[in-house]
């Protein structure tokens, strides 16, 4: 996963004069689980074809050129602070931008990724 390549990748789409915003989320491994536990890693699993449908879907939403997504390897333990999920949106303004990495965010979340965490007291695989 690299960030660069993927606003390079952006950059060179015929349509990029048109894009007043590239903004990117690089979701990586906590240290701690949402109530607190610590963590020494997670393993990812991905629905593939969900993902395609969600990065369709908001390619298609007004003012985007691109969408663009990679996340980590599926059933790889992942430790601490590991990249998980990098997610570029470009788009016209900032209004259609920011709505649509959230949603696009929320929506993988919600739906394409499960992940089983380790807490420190329990061996990785």
């Amino acid at each position: 996963m690299n960030l660069q390549q993927m606003t390079d990748t952006l950059k060179k789409n015929p349509g990029f004069g048109n894009v007043g915003m590239i903004l990117t989320h690089n979701g990586v491994v906590r240290a701690t689980s949402r109530d607190g536990r610590p963590v020494s890693g997670i393993e990812i699993r991905v629905n593939w074809d969900r993902l395609q449908h969600i990065i369709a879907e908001s390619r298609r939403r007004e003012g985007i050129l691109d969408v663009l997504v990679e996340l980590a390897e599926e059933n790889r333990f992942l430790p601490v602070g590991a990249d998980v999920m990098m997610l570029v949106v470009a788009g016209d303004i900032r209004e259609h931008v920011f709505e649509t990495l959230q949603d696009t965010l929320n929506a993988i979340k919600a739906t394409v990724t499960s992940k089983t965490e380790y807490f420190t007291c329990e061996e990785k695989p």
